[in-house]
C-alpha cells in the first residue's frame, strides 16, 4: 500500500447455507431436511457451531458493517429468512436484517462485494472465491474444503479459526494504517 493509499474500512461478508445454518447437521442426518423438509423439520435445523457467537463479536468488532449475501431461488430465499427470524438471528448477531442479500448465481456474489466495499469475505465454495477474486482482500473457505485452498484465500475449519484469521487480517490493517 502505497503512502497516498489509505486502508479500506473493514466490511464482512458471510455466506449462509453450510457456514450459518447446518444443513449436514440436522437430527435426520440429512443435508436436504432445510430444502425439502416440512416447516418444522427446516427451522428444526442447527446452527453450524458457534456461528451465532462469532458473528456477535465480528459485528461488533466490524461496527455492524456486516452482510450476509446468499445464493439460492426464491423459496429457499423464503425458508432462508423464516429460519433466521425463527432462530431470532438478528439480534443474536448484531446483523441488520436489510443487510441479507441473495442472487440466483454464485458468480453474482461479487457485485454485492463491490456494491457494498466488502473487505473480507466467509464462504465455503471454492467456485465463489473464484469469482470475488481481486473484489475482496480477504478470503476465508470455511469448512471441509476437497481441494488446497489457493493463495489468495485462508482455510477457516471453524468459526473459532475464521474469527482468529480475521482478527489477524483487521489488526494488520490497523499497523499498517
Amino acid at each position: 500500500m502505497n503512502a497516498n493509499t489509505s486502508p479500506r474500512e473493514p466490511r464482512l461478508g458471510v455466506d449462509i447455507g453450510r457456514v450459518i445454518i447446518a444443513g449436514p447437521a440436522h437430527s435426520t442426518g440429512a443435508d436436504t431436511a432445510f430444502f425439502h423438509g416440512d416447516e418444522a423439520t427446516m427451522l428444526a435445523t442447527p446452527e453450524v457451531p458457534d456461528a451465532v457467537a462469532a458473528l456477535a463479536r465480528l459485528t461488533e468488532r466490524f461496527d455492524g458493517r456486516v452482510w450476509l449475501v446468499s445464493k439460492c431461488g426464491p423459496r429457499i430465499q423464503a425458508r432462508t429468512l423464516r429460519w433466521l427470524d425463527a432462530h431470532d438471528f438478528y439480534r443474536r448477531t448484531g446483523v441488520s436484517p436489510d443487510r441479507v442479500c441473495f442472487c440466483r448465481e454464485r458468480a453474482e456474489k461479487r457485485p454485492y462485494c463491490e456494491r457494498f466495499g466488502l473487505t473480507h469475505f466467509v464462504d465455503d465454495r471454492p467456485e465463489v472465491h473464484a469469482a470475488i477474486r481481486g473484489a475482496v482482500e480477504h478470503q476465508y473457505f470455511f469448512g471441509p474444503q476437497h481441494l488446497p485452498v489457493p493463495g489468495y484465500g485462508q482455510h477457516a475449519p471453524t468459526w473459532a479459526d475464521a474469527e482468529r484469521l480475521i482478527g489477524y487480517s483487521i489488526a494488520g490493517s490497523a499497523l499498517a494504517g
